[in-house]
């Protein structure tokens, strides 16, 4: 298998972390994302939507990070990673679409600007990372895990931009369960760390 994936993408961090943790072996190809591989002609052909990461395994190519955690769990028959149960699957899926929306919309957003420069109006993003980080540390004052007893396939997606909020200048001082939550994941075995730049709260640091 190969993973092509940019190292300050919170997006690949996903796929690359799970990679790790069910100890899946695979190489990790780097897409030049600032001079624009990802727009160009052969990139393309392996993902229509220019985007970071897709997984090449066997021929086949698989885009979106959450659809490549889907897919490393299916293959590699990781029920305690994806439940079987219709329940707890579902509260999984939720957790996965969380992570494409209103974390994509809040705390990667609002990253987006101070790592990578996008014009977005920091104010409403920090706002919306605020409001998600808030029902996440309230979810969490229920139970060990994003979406239960043990860690899933929902703690890997909502991990990687949770971890990098402050790069956007997102506090997490007022989030004691969520920086608990932080530290079990980091515990895992196979553990691999998105890489921290030095921006937005980190600035000064």
């Amino acid at each position: 298998m190969k993973l092509y994936y940019f190292p300050l993408s919170g997006h690949a961090h996903r796929a690359q972390l799970f990679l790790s943790l069910i100890g899946a072996e695979c190489s990790l190809i780097e897409v030049d994302l600032p001079n624009g591989e990802h727009k160009r002609e052969a990139f393309l052909k392996l993902n229509p939507f220019g985007q970071v990461p897709v997984l090449e395994d066997d021929g086949q190519y698989i885009s979106d990070s959450n659809a490549i955690l889907v897919y490393l769990a299916k293959k590699f028959g990781k029920t305690d990673w994806l439940p079987e149960d219709a329940l707890q699957a579902a509260r999984v899926q939720r957790w996965l679409s969380v992570a494409a929306g209103e974390l994509f919309t809040g705390p990667a957003s609002a990253r987006l600007i101070t790592v990578f420069g996008a014009q977005l109006d920091a104010q409403v993003t920090i706002a919306r990372a605020h409001r998600i980080l808030a029902l996440i540390e309230d979810n969490l004052g229920g139970q060990a895990w994003i979406a239960g007893t043990q860690p899933t396939l929902a703690d890997v997606a909502l991990y990687s931009y949770i971890v990098a909020a402050p790069e956007g200048n997102v506090d997490l001082a007022a989030y004691p369960l969520i920086r608990q939550w932080l530290a079990k994941v980091e515990a895992l075995d196979g553990f691999v760390a998105l890489p921290r730049t030095r921006a937005g709260l980190y600035a000064q640091a």
